[in-house]
């Protein structure tokens, strides 16, 4: 395998019950080998993507004083800018080479959470920004509930079994911008190699090249999806639920060649986490002789501020 597998919502949409069996077939397998896929036919129109890129150059564009207004480290970086350098991979001290910002979830009025989420934080110097953004979250929103009802059917759970915890959920819209490199980084990357924390992640697609999937075997390969696809990964959470069946594969975004360090990358990674309560524990599905329960019980919300310590967000 030299490249991630392709695969279309469109087949799991179908009234043809081949096609919706063929669609969790293909994605339940590619994400038991390699746990990225490239998913076309998704509810992310090219239109959409495009506003949405066009007002993210824009913040980035602003001066530094004017996107530091807009930082929050009361917040552990899960609302508006996180600045140059501050997140680093788990288990490595230099901070990755970019900055982002975090749209977070608006619930419904009838969702009846257990919990306050922070509000989104709104930027002055730009008024469209904040639509724009919040109309791709809810378009990778529902992209993202379609792809957990089709692994839901894969391990043997009831089709609408994550449409609670990921509706209304704790997810995040993380546009990214890696400046150009200057100097020589001594160690540090765009993005080190990680796992993610949450359920999927769904990947718009990068301004530029650099992401690279690690394979069983260990070797790397370019993830390099076709204009119109969303590259959709397991998280660390989902692993973890499904006791290992399904691969939270580490990743990362390597730096450009010396002669490229002049341009900039942006990339918009949707984070799907499901409501904090949502017990992560082992499926019983998912568990056998051959393949006992892996992990302690856990929370969502418990394991995600674990996380987010051991990142450098939020400090202890």
């Amino acid at each position: 395998m030299t490249n991630i597998p392709s695969v279309n919502l469109s087949d799991f949409l179908s009234d043809d019950p081949k096609r919706k069996q063929k669609f969790v077939n293909e994605i339940g397998s590619a994400y038991e080998e390699i746990g990225f896929v490239a998913l076309n036919h998704h509810f992310l129109d090219e239109k959409l993507a495009e506003e949405l890129y066009s007002q993210v150059k824009a913040f980035f564009e602003l001066s530094e004083e004017t996107k530091k207004r807009y930082e929050r480290e009361d917040l552990g970086g899960q609302r508006g800018y996180v600045s140059f350098g501050k997140e680093h991979a788990k288990g490595k001290k230099e901070g990755d080479l970019k900055e982002f910002w975090h749209f977070g979830q608006e619930p419904a009025q009838d969702a009846n959470l257990t919990e306050d989420y922070p509000d989104n934080i709104h930027i002055e110097e730009l008024p469209q920004f904040n639509e724009v953004g919040m109309q791709a979250y809810k378009m990778l929103e529902k992209t993202g509930i379609y792809v957990l009802r089709a692994l839901a059917l894969y391990v043997g759970l009831d089709e609408f079994y994550f449409d609670h915890w990921a509706s209304n959920g704790n997810s995040i819209l993380r546009p990214i911008h890696y400046p150009p490199i200057k100097t020589e980084p001594k160690g540090a990357v765009r993005a080190g190699a990680h796992g993610d924390i949450n359920l999927i992640t769904l990947l718009m697609g990068a301004s530029a090249g650099g992401l690279q999937v690690k394979r069983k075997d260990g070797e790397w390969i370019d993830a390099i999806p076709k204009q119109d696809e969303l590259v959709i990964n397991v998280g660390d959470m989902l692993e973890r639920h499904t006791n290992n069946k399904l691969k939270s594969t580490i990743h990362r975004v390597t730096n450009p060649p010396k002669d490229e360090w002049d341009k900039p990358r942006y990339s918009i990674p949707f984070f799907l986490h499901p409501r904090s309560e949502m017990p992560l524990d082992c499926l019983e599905e998912c568990t056998s002789e051959d393949n006992p329960k892996q992990y302690e019980d856990i929370t969502a919300g418990e394991f995600l501020t674990q996380r987010l310590i051991e990142i450098g967000l939020i400090k202890k």
